[in-house]
């Protein structure tokens, strides 16, 4: 499969599970006997039964707990983010990020991929949403690997990606 094909498919299900999920969500009504989704579950939190270790705390990385906390608006019947200033603090400055690989082209060294803030459990499932997914272009490419990776580079705030995507980070390196 074409590399591009392979991206703009993943790309467009992310997009999917961002636009039409958070859509169907917001279309019920609030009511006070609604339950609220128990804390620590859904998409982008980590499953206690995954087999991989959860991300160690780490200071000098932006915490995932930043880059989630992003509502959704409506506008001309498309979803889009609505990011708080803390996280537009980050956009065009250099940040290192944390998470697990998400390759988009086969292979063992990979150069453009996502980073999720938690594993990938299935191969043809996203593990959350945008917030919890960017999309990395690395200067050299980066090993493959079911390891948890930090990258730093330039950090772009996505605010209307034509693919869904809320985050990318350009020119990245590895950091150990």
């Amino acid at each position: 499969m074409n590399p591009h094909a392979a991206f703009h498919r993943l790309a467009l299900l992310v997009a999917l599970c961002a636009g039409l999920l958070p859509l169907a969500v917001s279309a019920q009504p609030a009511s006070p006997s609604a339950s609220a989704p128990v804390a620590g579950t859904g998409a982008g939190v980590h499953s206690p039964n995954s087999p991989f270790a959860p991300l160690q705390e780490r200071s000098d990385v932006v915490p995932w707990s930043v880059l989630t906390d992003v509502k959704t608006k409506v506008e001309k019947n498309r979803m889009l983010p609505v990011f708080p200033a803390p996280v537009m603090a980050l956009n065009q400055k250099s940040q290192r990020v944390q998470g697990f690989m998400m390759p988009l082209e086969p292979g063992e060294k990979q150069k453009h991929f996502l980073l999720s803030s938690v594993p990938l459990s299935c191969s043809f499932c996203v593990p959350g949403g945008p917030e919890s997914m960017v999309e990395v272009k690395t200067k050299t490419p980066v090993k493959y690997t079911l390891e948890p990776v930090v990258v730093e580079g330039q950090f772009a705030v996505l605010k209307d990606d034509p693919y869904g995507l809320y985050y990318r980070i350009s020119d990245a390196v590895s950091v150990k």
